[in-house]
C-alpha cells in the first residue's frame, strides 16, 4: 500500500550549527551550478551548431532533430543516475555519490569538447557524442538528490523551503553562465570560427570550474550530524534492512510516479524556453542568436529571485499552494507565450519568456524541499531523485524533439501550446492527487 508523507513544511530533522549549515549550503548551491552549467552547454549547442557537425543530412529540420534526440538521451539515462546513486546515496551517505555525479559530469563534458566532427571520424562521431551525452545524464541524474539533501537535511526548523531552493538555484545559475560563455564565444569569433572551434570552448570551460567543485566537495569537511547519520545508515545496512529501491517499488511505486507527473509541465516548459525557443527563433523567425540569447540570459537572471522567493513563501502557507499555482500559470499563459513569440520582436519575446519563467519559478522554488517531504530518510534520496528524473524524461528530454515535430506537422506554434497545456493538466491532476494523501489544505 502507498503512504505518503505530509507535503507540508515540517522541522528539519537535523540540528547543526549555523556555519555548517552555510557551508553545506554552499558546497551543494556550487555541485549544482555547475553540474547544470556543464549539461545546458550541451543544449544551446544542439540548437546552433551540433546538428550540422555531428548529423549532416539533406534537410537543416532532420540535422536539428537528430540533434536533440541526442539532447533526449541524456534525460533518458538520468533515472539510471537518480536510481544507482539514490540507493547508495541513502545506504551510505549523500556526499561521496555527489563527487562522484561531479566527476562523471566533468569527464564527459570535456570529452565532448574535445570530439572530432562526423567530417573527420565518420559515424564514430555520432556515436560518442550519444555516448558521452549519456554519461551527462546519468550524472546529472546522481547529482540533483544528493545537493538538494545535502542543503534540506541541514535546515534549520520552518526554513526547509528556502534552504532547498539554494540548490535549485543552480539551474538559472548554470543557464547564465552556460549562456554568457557562448555569447563571449561568439563575440569574439567569426561565423566559421564558432562553427570550427569556438562552440567546444564553453564545453572545455566546464572542466575549470568542475575542478573548483570537486575541490569543495573534497575538502569540505563533514559536520558532526552528517557524521552520524552515516553511522545511523551504517548500521541499517549491518541489520541487514530491506533496500531503498525495493521499499520505494513496493511501497512508494505511486508517489513517485506522482511526483513526476506534477513536475513533467515544469521541465518541459523550461527546455522548450532554452532550446526549443533559441532554434524556432533563430531559424524559422529569422532573429538573431546572440540577441536570442542575451534575452534568455536576462531572464534567467530574475530567477536567482524569484526561486527563493517562492521557497519562502512555501514555509510560510504550504509547498502545495505554491507548487500548483504555478502549474496553473503555465496552463494559462501557453497561449500569449507563443503568439508574443511569433511577433518576431525581442521586447515580446522577453515579455512572454519572462512571464513564464515565473510561473516555472514558483513552481521550482518549493519544489527541492516538497519532494524531499514526500519520503522518509532512509528513501528519500531514491524516491526523489526518482520522481525528479521520470519527470525529466517525461517533460524534458523529449520537449524540444517534440516541438519540432509539431511545428513541423502543423505549422503552427499554437501546436506546441496545446502541448503545454495537456502537460500543465496532468500537473494539476497530480497534485491534487497528491495533496489529497497528504491531507492537505
Amino acid at each position: 500500500m502507498d503512504t505518503f508523507p505530509s507535503a507540508h513544511p515540517a522541522p528539519a530533522t537535523t540540528a547543526a550549527p549555523t556555519g555548517n549549515r552555510r557551508r553545506v549550503a554552499t558546497a551543494a548551491a556550487l555541485a549544482s551550478a555547475v553540474e547544470w552549467y556543464d549539461y545546458f552547454v550541451f543544449g544551446i549547442a544542439a540548437a546552433l551548431v551540433l546538428g550540422d557537425l555531428y548529423f549532416p543530412a539533406g534537410s537543416p529540420t532532420a540535422g536539428v532533430l537528430a540533434s536533440f534526440a541526442t539532447f533526449a538521451v541524456g534525460f533518458l539515462a538520468r533515472p539510471l543516475g537518480g536510481i544507482v546513486a539514490g540507493h547508495l546515496g541513502d545506504k551510505r551517505g549523500r556526499k561521496p555519490m555527489l563527487v562522484l555525479a561531479l566527476t562523471l559530469m566533468g569527464i564527459a563534458t570535456t570529452g565532448i569538447g574535445l570530439l572530432p566532427t562526423y567530417d573527420t571520424i565518420g559515424v564514430a562521431a555520432p556515436v560518442l557524442l550519444v555516448a558521452l551525452r549519456v554519461v551527462q545524464g546519468v550524472a546529472v541524474g546522481a547529482q540533483w538528490g544528493g545537493a538538494m539533501l545535502l542543503a534540506t537535511e541541514y535546515a534549520p526548523e520552518g526554513r526547509r523551503g528556502v534552504y532547498g531552493s539554494v540548490v535549485q538555484l543552480g539551474v538559472p545559475i548554470g543557464v547564465v553562465t552556460a549562456n554568457s560563455v557562448f555569447l563571449l564565444a561568439g563575440a569574439f569569433t567569426t561565423d566559421s570560427a564558432f562553427a570550427a572551434w569556438g562552440w567546444r570552448v564553453p564545453f572545455v570551460a566546464g572542466l575549470f570550474v568542475l575542478a573548483l567543485a570537486w575541490y569543495i566537495h573534497a575538502r569540505v569537511e563533514e559536520t558532526p550530524a552528517f557524521r552520524e547519520a552515516e553511522r545511523a545508515l551504517a548500521e541499517k545496512e549491518k541489520a541487514e534492512q530491506p533496500s531503498p529501491l525495493r521499499t520505494i517499488l513496493r511501497g512508494h511505486l505511486g508517489t513517485v510516479l506522482l511526483a513526476g507527473g506534477s513536475f513533467a509541465v515544469n521541465t518541459a516548459t523550461f527546455y522548450i524556453l532554452i532550446t526549443g525557443v533559441l532554434d524556432y527563433t533563430t531559424r524559422e523567425l529569422g532573429m538573431s542568436k546572440s540577441a536570442v540569447l542575451t534575452v534568455s540570459l536576462c531572464v534567467s537572471l530574475t530567477q536567482l529571485v524569484l526561486i527563493p522567493a517562492a521557497a519562502a513563501l512555501s514555509d510560510r502557507i504550504g509547498r502545495i499552494r505554491v507548487y500548483a499555482s504555478g502549474a496553473a500559470g503555465i496552463a494559462l499563459w501557453a497561449v500569449p507565450l507563443f503568439l508574443l513569440i511569433d511577433t518576431g520582436s525581442l521586447l515580446w519575446l522577453a515579455v512572454g519568456t519572462f512571464v513564464a519563467s515565473c510561473f516555472l519559478s514558483i513552481m521550482y522554488g518549493p519544489q527541492a524541499a516538497l519532494f524531499a517531504e514526500l519520503f522518509t530518510p532512509g528513501m528519500r534520496y531514491t524516491g526523489a531523485s526518482l520522481g525528479y528524473q521520470i519527470a525529466a524524461v517525461l517533460g524534458g528530454g523529449l520537449a524540444p524533439f517534440v516541438m519540432v515535430l509539431l511545428l513541423e506537422a502543423t505549422g503552427t506554434s499554437m501546436a506546441v501550446s496545446g502541448y503545454l497545456v495537456a502537460l500543465s493538466a496532468i500537473a494539476l491532476v497530480s497534485i491534487r492527487i497528491l495533496s489529497g494523501r497528504a491531507g492537505s489544505r
